[in-house]
């Protein structure tokens, strides 16, 4: 009895570490998800605003 004892304290502690996993991976993808958000509407809002991109090697300004 003691040997399924020992062994239900060990698997509740590993769930219990599991679930702190969890818990924390989820706040963490939570904060990624808001920030990628952001950027969306910032560059949504930065190409409504017809405020060019970035000029790549040879490329022309707009102005030519």
């Amino acid at each position: 009895m003691e040997y399924i004892e020992e062994k239900i304290a060990h698997l509740m502690r590993a769930v219990d570490d599991l679930s702190d996993t969890v818990a924390s991976q989820q706040t963490e993808i939570d904060r990624l998800t808001r920030r990628v958000e952001m950027l969306m509407r910032r560059e949504g809002e930065r190409e409504a605003s017809g405020s060019g991109g970035i000029v790549v090697g040879d490329e022309r300004p707009p102005h030519y």
